[in-house]
């Protein structure tokens, strides 16, 4: 088939790109940075320069592409988010997320592309309820600021992709990402700041994590491209986990100190409200959808094993 892949010179889009590639798929891959066309030739694919908000390039582009399957992993994310900066390190993402999707199907459509796959996050279920959850929770759109922003923009996304008439929306919630190219990699801004003791335990660390490795994600991307019915899936690893289990974990592997344990009031001082809402309130999600309807296994299903494989 032939597929367009928007972001994708990002952290997923460099081992998606490669993984279509293999599969037999012709990827026209784009990129907004010129810079980067070439590193997308040598993975194998049509190199695309444009900017998602420049709507008019963006549809004289798929019209040369003529994708069956456009690929949404279009984000404007610095690689390490600082929950403490969080609020202005999300707005570019925010604005993709509504106003760059919104360009991309209009494109998609005009190009006679049948089926979209887009980014999206399984870290924005509201966090009452079950501790683990399934796609027919609903999201956090109440959420504190600024998460609350991006969950707004999530959901418009998800709303975008899966109500477009004539097109296949199929939306993938990724679990945080560990691996190459993220924060989570030893030269990562989280490795950092485990290594430095500033990566603490917050109140009883009863916040839930669901992780994916990099390359679990784009091979259940490979996978939503190929077959699947239109819905939304979690694509998470098999163990979602608790902060107060994860995070000593990692800081084993890494070399480093047990983390620090500091109460819930001197962690909102230290990181403010969003991050003291990550660590003792975030709900986990399962993966039971992805895996039966998109024949789709994570090659890490926990990680435990993950991070000794990544880290090491």
């Amino acid at each position: 088939m032939k597929v367009f892949v928007a972001g994708a010179s990002g952290v997923i889009g460099r081992r998606l790109v490669p993984m279509l590639v293999q599969a037999g798929h012709e990827v026209s891959g784009m990129t907004r940075s010129a810079d980067r066309a070439e590193i997308l030739r040598a993975l194998g694919a049509e190199p695309v320069v444009c900017d998602a908000f420049d709507a008019d390039a963006l549809r004289a582009a798929l019209e040369r592409a003529r994708p069956e399957v456009v690929v949404h992993e279009l984000t404007d994310l610095p690689q390490n988010i600082d929950p403490r900066r969080a609020g202005g390190q999300l707005v570019g993402t925010n604005r993709i997320r509504t106003e760059g999707t919104g360009n991309l199907i209009d494109a998609a459509v005009g190009a006679g592309a049948r089926r979209i796959v887009a980014q999206s996050i399984a870290f924005a279920y509201r966090t009452d309820g079950e501790a683990i959850k399934t796609e027919d929770e609903p999201l956090f759109e109440d959420a504190p600021e600024p998460f609350g922003e991006t969950v707004q923009a999530v959901r418009g996304l998800e709303d975008a992709v899966t109500g477009t008439p004539g097109i296949e929306g199929l939306v993938l919630r990724y679990g945080i990402f560990y691996g190459p190219g993220t924060g989570y990699a030893p030269d990562g801004y989280y490795a950092l700041e485990v290594r430095r003791r500033r990566f603490p335990i917050v109140g009883k660390g009863t916040g839930i994590f669901s992780f994916i490795h990099v390359d679990d994600a784009a091979s259940a991307t490979v996978a939503a491209v190929e077959r699947g019915r239109p819905w939304i899936y979690n694509v998470v690893d098999d163990e979602p986990a608790p902060v107060s289990e994860w995070v000593p974990h990692y800081a084993e592997v890494l070399g480093a100190k047990k983390p620090f344990r500091v109460p819930k009031f001197l962690g909102r001082i230290a990181a403010g409200r969003y991050a003291v809402m990550l660590m003792t309130e975030l709900r986990g999600a399962s993966n039971a959808r992805a895996k039966a309807e998109l024949g789709w296994q994570p090659r890490h299903p926990s990680w435990r094993q993950g991070f000794h494989e990544a880290l090491g």
